[in-house]
This record gives C-alpha cells, structure tokens and sequence, in this order.
C-alpha cells in the first residue's frame, strides 16, 4: 500500500506503507544507530514524536520480549530506508513489522532516508504527517502540522503507582527514582550495583521523598520540553535545597538545572543516536555515548554549577557538576542499553554517593 510523508515545510515523500495504517501526526526526528530500534521504540523519551533511522536496514534481526525500554511503544511514526521482512537472530522472536502492527505504530519504507536526515538537520526537526489516503488537502495538512505540538507527555509516560525493586545481592542503598519517563535499564544499572529501587510517579511531592527515608533521589529521563513541568520543577527545587543526594539524567538533568534557577533552549535537530561523542571535562577524555534528546541546558544559565560534560560536536552542556558535592547530572543516557556501556560509571558514582561503599 502505497504511504506518504508530509513535512511541515511542504516537502513530500511517498514509499509503501509499514505497519498500521492509520493516519499519523508527529514531531520528526532522526536518530543515526544502527541497532537499538526495539529499544527506541518503546524509549518514553520519544513520546510524541515519530523517528527517521538514517540507517538504511532496519530490522534485520528482529524483535524480542527482552530488548524494551519500557512495558509499551512511544513512537508515533517509524521511517526507514528498508525494512526487513524477516529477524536473523538467535533471540528473535518475531519481525518488526509484526511488532509494529500489534502496537499501533504507523511507518513507511523505501523512502530516501539520507534526503530526510538532511532536511532535517539543515532546517531542524519540524512537525510531519503520515497518511495512507489516496488523496488529501494540502492545506488542511499544513493547518494541523501547524497546531500540533509535543506537550504533556511526562504525565503520560509516568507510573501511576509506586513500586518497589529490590537489589540483587547485597543492598547497598534505598534509591528513589522519580519516573519522568524512567526506561528498565536504567533500573537495572541501579539494582545490579545493590539499590533497593523505588519508583515514583512524577506528580510526587517532595516532602512525602523527604520523609521516605530514601538515600537519594535519581531524576530519570524523559520527553518533551523541561520548562513546561512547572509542579515538578517546583518539587525539584525542595529537594535540591535539601541535603539529600541528588541526581539527573536526561530530562532529569534540564529539570535539575532548571529547579536550581537556570535556563534551556531548544536544539535545532537534537542528538539521538548511539555515537556521540562527550568530552569529559575533569578527566580530559572523550567517551561515547547513546543520546536521545531535543533539548539541552544553556551554558553559564545555572548558578552554583559548573559544566562537567559537553559535546563535542556543538560544544552543548552534556553534564553539570553542582556546588555540593552529592549532585550532579547526566545529559547522555550512561544505562548503555542500545549503546555504548564506557559511561556505566555514572551509576557507580550515584551508589558510591549514597551509601554504597560504606
């Protein structure tokens, strides 16, 4: 069936329709990885939005019940080069497009996926339509392409209940992670190195985390813009100017910047892929690192804090090392999932910070 993809700039793509075939209204990014696209998929960092995998073979080794970020698929749209019809993988339980259909993800395939990537990149990630219509309005397109916006979705990815995750081995510490959109592997970091984890929706006000007895709070990542979570940021604030440790990544590192008085701003095309490189500042080296995010927080903006982390391709901030010493933040995702694993040592630093060596 034959699908096409409508830019927000009046481009048009047209290729064969992959998964269901409803129609589809996105904010459209690229992400540059080979691999990971199960784990993409169901990353609730991409709530809301819909992902051009500038790699032109996707699913070549099929999908599995192992390899997901979260219990459900996030992505809006998928749109890839080539799609493979079948998974060569001794785990593969299925194919991707199977996968796509059974979770409602609408995609399109044998698109110039190195044409979009550029589109892009040279004019910044825009809002898109896919449909499978034989024949649409191109005005009423442009009209909805233009009042559609990515907002809201951390209440919506967010747990709705408390839940505990107990250590393996020995526990170390009790580790609150307030969910903005938490995926299971960074969990698992903190449950390997033995913290009792539990997970906290994010309407959780900080006094009842003040209370709880916990060792320390992780501010997991997530999606959208960080300056629209206002209740949260407020709550951020009470536990930043407490002494309890405290941690962020991802959204979880621009809302911390912002609760401690700074500012952030939108890229033009965000970083997501699984090599980009970070400088770290302190140790002179350069590691690298999975991303996947569309905003960054403007050097200078936090006071008390100092970078730690940057990009080396932009020079953005990718970490902040604040005045105490039990905060600090992550930008890149350090879980390693659908990535590199060198920047595990994030998690080590967080136990080591509460309690884990003692």
């Amino acid at each position: 069936m034959k699908a096409t993809l409508i830019l927000e700039n009046g481009s048009i793509f047209t290729g064969s329709s992959i998964g269901c075939t409803e129609d589809r209204i996105c904010e459209l990014v690229f992400n540059t990885s080979m691999v990971g696209y199960q784990e993409l998929l169901t990353d609730p960092a991409y709530a809301g939005q819909g992902v051009v995998m500038s790699y032109p073979l996707i699913g070549n080794y099929g999908v599995n019940e192992e390899d997901v970020s979260s219990d459900r698929v996030w992505v809006q749209t998928l749109v890839v080069r080539h799609l493979s019809d079948r998974g060569s993988n001794f785990r593969c339980q299925g194919d991707l497009n199977s996968y796509l259909v059974a979770n409602g993800v609408a995609g399109i395939q044998g698109v110039d996926t190195r044409a979009l990537t550029k589109i892009l990149r040279n004019e910044g990630s825009m809002n898109a339509m896919l449909t499978c219509a034989e024949h649409f309005n191109i005005t009423d397109v442009m009209a909805k392409l233009k009042e559609y916006k990515v907002t809201g979705k951390v209440a919506e990815v967010t747990c709705a209940q408390p839940r505990v995750l107990e250590a393996q081995g020995e526990s170390k510490a009790h580790v609150a992670v307030l969910d903005l959109g938490v995926t299971n592997a960074m969990l698992g970091c903190l449950t390997r190195r033995g913290c009792k984890v539990t997970v906290l929706p994010a309407s959780t006000q900080a006094q009842d985390i003040l209370s709880g007895g916990y060792d320390g709070v992780l501010l997991s990542s997530g999606p959208g813009d960080p300056a629209e979570n206002d209740a949260i940021i407020a709550q951020v604030k009470a536990l930043y100017e407490s002494d309890l440790p405290l941690f962020g990544i991802g959204l979880g590192h621009q809302v911390l910047a912002l609760a401690a008085g700074g500012k952030t701003q939108k890229l033009p095309y965000g970083h997501r892929g699984g090599n980009i490189p970070v400088r770290d500042l302190e140790k002179g080296k350069i590691y690298i690192t999975s991303q996947n995010h569309g905003y960054a927080v403007v050097d200078g903006s936090v006071s008390g804090a100092q970078a730690s982390h940057t990009n080396v391709n932009d020079g953005s901030i990718e970490g902040l090392k604040y005045a105490r010493t039990n905060c600090f933040s992550m930008q890149y995702d350090p879980e390693g999932n659908k990535g590199p694993a060198e920047t595990e040592y994030v998690f080590d630093r967080i136990v080591s910070i509460v309690g884990g060596d003692r």
